[in-house]
C-alpha cells in the first residue's frame, strides 16, 4: 500500500539512515550546461564519489549551444553520457534531458554546483519511501578559488576545499516559517529549485515538462504544476551541495523579479498579490467551475454560470460540459427543437472567454475547481468563502449540501426544469450520494495525490478525507439559493455607482466626524474652563467659611464680654436692695 502523509506532514515517513539500507530504484541526473567546462569538470568529479550505487544512477550533461562544445572529462560517473540542445533557454535543455531519462527519479543538477558525495543517497531513501515526492538539497554559495577535479574527488568534506560560503537564506527562511514546510502547504511548491531538487518521474506524466515559453520563473512554475500533480514537498538538510558563485538572482534580484512576476501571475494563482486587477483573464485560473449542462435549462444553466463570473473571485473560468459536438440545432421550427436549450446555451456562451464548452471535463491546473449543478445560484462572495475555508484548515473537498433530493418528478430548484438529482443522476458532478443535491469544491493537488495513493477498488473521496480531510457545509450558510429567488446580478455601471455612492457617504460621514470631533473639543475645553473655575469657586467658598467662623467666634466672645462688664457695673446696695424686696415664694 502506497504511504499516505496528510498534506505536505511527511513526519509520517520514516527513511533509511545514509548507508544502512538497500536501493532499488534508477536516477537520472539532468545537468544543463552553457559553456564554463571547468565548473561542469567539478560537478561531474563530485558525482563520481556518490555514496548511491554507480549502476543505478545515470548523468545527462544537456549541452544548450556552448562554443566550443563541452567535452565530457576522464573523472566522472560511469554512466554519463552528453547530448546536444541548441534551442537556448534552461527549460529547453532540461525538457531534452528529460526526454532521454530513463529513471526512477529525475534530478536537476545546475552545471556550477558541487554535490557532497552522499547527496544523491539522501535523496533517494525518501523516493524509496513513496511514488509522489519532490525532495530539495541544501546549497551553500562560495566564493573559493576554484580547486582541481581530483580535489573534489579526493575530499571527505568539501567544507576543506569551499568554505567560507553562504546558505541559501530564501530557502532557509521559507523552511523556518513553514515548520519545515509542514505548515501553510498551498506554497511549498516554492522549494523546487532546479539547482538540487529530484522529482519521481510519475509526477512529471500528469504535469508534464518545463515550460519552455517562460526564460526566468521555470523552476517555481515547474514546482506549482507538481504540486497540482499531488507531489509532497521535502527539505533534505543531509543533501549538501556549493554552488560555485552567487546565482543569477542574487546579482541581478530586482531586474530578475521584475521579468519573473510578468510570466508568473498568469500561470500561478497561489500568487495573489500578483492578480490584483478586477477585470483581467488569466491562462491558468484560480477556480475553474463546472457546470453540467445536459437536460438543464437555458435559464438555469445562465443563473449559474454568470452568478459565478460575478463573484469576487476574479480569475474563475467556467466549463460547461454537454454533447456540443451533436448539436444540430433545427432552423425551420427552432421553437420545437426537444434541444433548444442546449442550442440556447451554446449560442450564448460559446464566445465568452472565460467559458468553454467541452464533452468531458479535463485535468486542470487551476487549484480549485468547484462543481455545481445547475440551477443553483452561489452569492457574490460565495466561491472566495469556500476557498477560504479549504486554505485555512488545507480541505481536500468542501462539499456543499444544497437540498434534500426530491422525489422523481418533482419541481427544480430553479425554473422548473428538472435538475440532476430529480432525474436520479449526480447533481454536484460527483458529490453527495444518494438523497441530496451538493455542490463541492474540489482541491486539485489532493485529488492528484488520492489517484496516486489510492488502491484498485477504493473509493477516491475516501483517500482524500486521509490525506486532506473533507468537511460538509451548509449552502444557504454561504449564500447558494435556488435561481427563482436568486437577486439581479448587477452590472459593472451600477456597482460603480453604488461604490461612488458608499465613498461620498463616507465622505460625507468622516467629514461630519471631523466636525463633532471638532465640537467635542471645543467642549473640553469649555469643560476645563468651568473646572477650572469650580476651583477658585470651592476656594473662595474656603475663604469665606473661614471668614464667617471668625466672626461668629468674635461675636460669642463679644457676647459674654458685655454680659460680664454689665454685671460688674452694678452697684452693690442697689443689688442687696432687690434682694431684700423680693417676695418669697410660696
Amino acid at each position: 500500500m502506497t504511504p499516505r502523509i496528510r498534506g505536505n506532514d511527511y513526519t509520517s515517513l520514516n527513511p533509511p539512515r545514509i548507508g544502512a539500507w538497500t536501493p532499488t530504484m534508477r536516477v537520472s541526473v539532468v545537468i544543463p550546461a552553457y559553456n564554463n567546462q571547468a565548473k561542469l569538470d567539478l560537478t561531474l568529479a563530485g558525482l563520481a564519489t556518490q555514496t548511491y550505487p554507480a549502476e543505478l544512477m545515470e548523468v545527462i550533461v544537456v549541452d544548450n549551444g556552448s562554443e566550443p562544445r563541452l567535452t565530457l572529462p576522464e573523472l566522472r560517473p560511469p554512466g554519463t553520457r552528453i547530448i546536444r540542445c541548441d534551442t537556448p533557454g534552461r527549460a529547453s535543455a532540461r525538457n531534452a534531458g528529460l526526454a532521454v531519462a530513463t529513471g526512477d527519479v529525475i534530478h536537476w543538477l545546475d552545471s556550477d554546483v558541487v554535490l557532497d558525495r552522499e547527496a544523491v543517497e539522501a535523496h533517494m531513501r525518501w523516493h524509496h519511501l513513496a511514488p509522489y515526492l519532490v525532495v530539495t538539497g541544501y546549497l551553500r554559495f562560495t566564493s573559493a578559488e576554484l580547486p582541481s577535479p581530483q580535489a573534489v574527488a579526493a575530499a571527505q568534506d568539501l567544507g576543506v576545499l569551499f568554505e567560507p560560503s553562504e546558505p541559501h537564506e530564501w530557502i532557509v527562511d521559507l523552511v523556518e516559517r513553514t515548520g519545515g514546510l509542514r505548515e501553510h502547504a498551498h506554497r511549498t511548491f516554492s522549494l523546487h529549485i532546479g539547482g538540487c531538487t529530484s522529482v519521481n518521474a510519475r509526477l512529471f506524466e500528469v504535469a508534464g515538462p518545463m515550460d519552455e515559453q517562460l526564460f526566468l520563473g521555470q523552476d517555481t512554475e515547474m514546482g506549482y504544476r507538481l504540486a497540482q500533480a499531488g507531489a509532497a514537498f521535502i527539505p533534505e538538510p543531509l543533501a549538501r551541495g556549493y554552488h560555485l558563485g552567487p546565482t543569477m538572482r542574487m546579482r541581478n534580484k530586482e531586474p530578475i523579479t521584475r521579468v519573473s512576476h510578468a510570466f508568473i501571475a498568469d500561470r500561478i494563482p497561489q500568487y495573489r498579490w500578483l492578480r490584483s486587477h478586477p477585470g483581467r483573464q488569466w491562462l491558468v485560473p484560480y477556480v475553474e467551475v463546472v457546470v453540467d449542462a445536459a437536460g438543464a435549462s437555458y435559464e438555469d444553466v445562465r443563473a449559474t454560470v454568470d452568478a459565478c463570473l460575478a463573484g469576487t473571485v476574479p480569475d474563475v473560468a467556467v466549463v460547461l460540459t454537454g454533447p456540443w459536438d451533436t448539436l444540430n440545432p433545427e432552423r425551420r421550427a427552432p421553437l420545437k427543437d426537444p434541444r433548444l436549450d442546449l442550442a440556447l446555451i451554446h449560442g450564448h456562451y460559446r464566445h465568452e472567454g472565460r467559458v468553454r464548452l467541452a464533452r468531458e471535463v479535463a485535468p486542470t491546473k487551476a487549484p480549485f475547481r468547484l462543481r455545481i449543478p445547475a440551477g443553483w445560484v452561489p452569492g457574490e462572495d460565495t466561491i472566495a468563502r469556500l476557498v477560504d475555508l479549504a486554505i485555512e484548515d488545507g480541505y481536500g473537498l468542501v462539499s456543499v449540501l444544497l437540498a434534500e433530493r426530491p422525489e422523481p418528478g418533482a419541481a427544480a430548484p430553479g425554473n422548473g426544469a428538472p435538475d440532476a438529482a430529480a432525474t436520479g443522476t449526480d447533481a454536484a458532478g460527483a458529490g453527495g450520494g444518494a438523497g441530496i443535491v451538493a455542490a463541492r469544491l474540489e482541491r486539485t493537488a489532493a485529488f492528484a495525490r488520492a489517484e496516486i495513493a489510492r488502491e484498485e477498488g477504493e473509493d477516491l473521496v475516501d483517500v482524500v478525507e486521509e490525506t486532506f480531510g473533507t468537511i460538509w457545509v451548509d449552502g444557504e450558510s454561504y449564500g447558494f439559493v435556488p435561481a427563482a429567488e436568486a437577486p439581479k446580478i448587477r452590472g459593472r455601471r451600477s456597482t460603480y455607482r453604488a461604490l461612488q455612492e458608499a465613498e461620498a457617504e463616507v465622505a460625507r460621514l468622516t467629514k461630519e466626524v471631523e466636525r463633532l470631533k471638532g465640537q467635542v473639543a471645543k467642549w473640553r475645553e469649555e469643560a476645563a474652563r468651568w473646572r477650572k473655575s469650580a476651583v477658585e469657586f470651592r476656594r473662595e467658598i474656603g475663604s469665606l467659611r473661614k471668614e464667617i467662623g471668625a466672626l461668629r467666634k468674635n461675636a460669642r466672645e463679644n457676647a459674654r464680654g458685655g454680659f460680664r462688664s454689665a454685671v460688674r457695673r452694678i452697684p452693690l446696695a442697689q443689688y442687696a436692695k432687690r434682694a431684700v424686696s423680693r417676695k418669697p415664694k410660696r
